[in-house]
């Protein structure tokens, strides 16, 4: 039996100009950590003769073929995994459609456990970028790199998407202290609400490769901000690093009326009100989680408690995607 799993992850800067339809054109920039929450996939050998894969359903077939779920499909195709007694099962620490990164990291947890049944070495930089062709090539989902890199990778990092896409990767460098000091007053809190992030991201996708001047500026500014993002975070100034996040959910509110809604506008407000700095929904926005820096936590909780939000608490994650066992 194998198990394999890859981290969730949370955006600190830049979201959005890992789209290659922006930078191809302009290049990206963005800030990611992996979180120490976790997508699983374990494979095993069976004595049965058909292959079977679980997860929120359970499929039994006889080919790679036939296979209704397209990840599996496109990465059991790649890795040339054709065993008819091959059973794979998924499951996950959070649910899907909560914008962290849930079906990168399934495809890079898929991945890595595939290369090890084979006996493959395989390293990050191979894993993220065949998860990216799968989802991003194969399938052509409206998505960026991010989620495939850092669950890849782990730890917080820096991303630099190129042209010629290929992807700059940089470990961010942070003192302990301040590591510290954001892993205590950076929270997490679910909204309850779940969405499909291809319906807004198709909508950025296909602005940007319209050249809409609108999406473009807004993407440079974004971008921008990833970079001051960086700044704040290497001088361990986490007051101006929370500035930025607000202003960041500020201007993502502008990319589409999708972003948010009268509930999560409040309890956002609620949060700022509650002693948080800045904030902002994880991932493509529409639900998810609400993320707060915050120096007085213990204050933020209680608000949160109140509006009836339940709290993700995590850690970061510096092993990217492995095998467990």
């Amino acid at each position: 039996m194998i198990i394999a799993r890859s981290p969730l992850r949370i955006t600190l800067g830049g979201g959005g100009t890992d789209l290659p339809s922006y930078y191809r054109k302009h290049g990206g920039f963005l800030i990611a950590a992996g979180i120490d929450k976790y997508v699983y996939v374990i494979m095993q050998r069976t004595f049965a003769d058909r292959m079977m894969l679980r997860y929120s359903e359970i499929e039994k077939v006889n080919a790679v073929s036939e296979i209704r779920h397209p990840i599996f499909r496109e990465a059991l195709s790649m890795l040339d995994l054709h065993e008819p007694n091959l059973e794979i099962t998924t499951f996950a620490d959070v649910p899907a459609g909560t914008g962290l990164g849930s079906s990168g990291s399934f495809t890079t947890a898929l991945l890595k456990a595939g290369k090890y049944f084979k006996k493959n070495i395989s390293t990050p930089e191979q894993i993220a970028r065949m998860a990216c062709e799968i989802e991003l090539d194969r399938l052509k989902e409206p998505i960026g790199k991010q989620d495939q890199y850092i669950a890849a990778f782990g730890g917080l990092t820096c991303f630099q998407f190129n042209a010629d896409d290929t992807v700059d990767v940089t470990p961010l460098p942070i003192s302990e202290a301040t590591l510290n000091q954001l892993s205590d007053n950076l929270l997490l809190f679910s909204t309850g609400f779940t969405r499909d992030a291809s319906a807004i991201l198709k909508e950025q996708d296909k602005k940007s490769q319209q050249d809409d001047q609108g999406i473009t500026d807004h993407l440079h500014y974004v971008k921008e901000m990833g970079y001051r993002s960086m700044d704040y975070l290497k001088a361990g100034n986490l007051d101006g690093f929370a500035g930025l996040m607000h202003e960041h959910w500020e201007h993502k509110k502008k990319r589409s009326q999708k972003m948010s809604n009268g509930e999560i506008d409040r309890w956002y407000r609620a949060g700022l009100d509650a002693g948080a700095l800045g904030g902002k929904l994880i991932g493509a926005g529409g639900g998810g989680f609400l993320m707060f820096y915050s120096p007085e936590p213990a204050r933020l909780r209680k608000a949160m408690a109140s509006e009836g939000l339940r709290e993700l608490r995590f850690d970061f994650d510096f092993e990217g995607t492995k095998v467990v066992n």
